[in-house]
């Protein structure tokens, strides 16, 4: 079993940053683990943000590509993601999520593990 907390949410406007972190714990070894962050905004369905697989290779939504940079600490056992140039369309509640595979994806239904999410508010 995984655990995944995230933190670092907030409200922030227009044009600014962001870093949120997910921490892991549990009977693992999160080196092994693919891990990324996903958002869901009100009334829209969940969507794949960015990813990270074991080796650092990274992957990201067309929409924050060159925005955001996802980064892994596996010493700590944590992932992050810094988000700049932030928009009102970013406002989303932000999960981490963690795969049990070593090859990282978009699709969510792979990822095992969920964190409980936190909240990224962009006022214009």
């Amino acid at each position: 079993q995984v655990q995944l907390v995230e933190s670092g949410g907030g409200l922030v406007q227009a044009g600014g940053s962001l870093r949120l972190s997910c921490a892991a714990s549990g009977r693992t070894t999160f080196s092994r683990y693919s891990m990324g962050w996903f958002r869901q905004a009100p009334g829209k369905e969940r969507e794949f943000v960015a990813a990270i697989n074991w080796s650092g290779r990274t992957y990201y939504a067309d929409s924050v590509k060159g925005r955001f940079t996802i980064s892994r600490d596996n010493a700590k056992n944590s992932v992050y993601l810094q988000m700049n140039s932030l928009k009102p369309e970013d406002t989303a509640l932000y999960y981490c999520a963690a795969d049990s595979t070593p090859i990282a994806t978009k699709d969510a239904v792979a990822y095992n593990y969920w964190g409980q999410g936190t909240q990224v508010t962009i006022s214009s």
